[in-house]
């Protein structure tokens, strides 16, 4: 089971940006689905940004042009760059992922459920202010 460390939340001005990172112990599937999802107390949790491994990439609507999901096999590195923030990403945000052709097929955002990513990080708090 591979363990997911999420980092770089914090607080920040509308408009600002934010760059979160997941780390993962080990990579060892060569086909996968990764990805961040928010949560805000009494919400479902979100589909933000996910990435398989050919670099596909499938945003939500309200962030697309304003966040960026990127992965660097090299240091078993997930990245959410967060630009032009607003008060509504305002959230607890959680790294993710699946493993197999399953979730690489149903690696594209809105996902009818979260529940087959199989590994999740701690999340970190993005808070942004007006």
């Amino acid at each position: 089971q591979v363990n997911l460390a999420a980092s770089g939340g914090g607080p920040v001005q509308a408009g600002g940006s934010l760059r979160l990172s997941c780390t993962a112990s080990e990579v060892t599937e060569i086909t996968y689905c990764v990805g961040w999802f928010r949560q805000v107390p009494g919400k479902e949790r979100e589909g933000v940004a996910l990435i398989d491994d050919d670099g596909s990439t499938s945003y939500t609507d309200s962030v697309k042009g304003r966040f960026t999901v990127s992965l660097d096999i090299t240091k078993n590195t997930l990245y959410l760059q967060m630009n032009s923030l607003k008060p509504e990403d305002t959230a607890t945000y959680y790294c993710a992922a699946a493993a197999g052709l399953v979730a690489k097929r149903l690696c594209v955002l809105p996902l009818e459920t979260p529940g087959w990513f199989g590994a999740w990080g701690q999340g970190t708090q993005v808070t942004v202010s007006s």
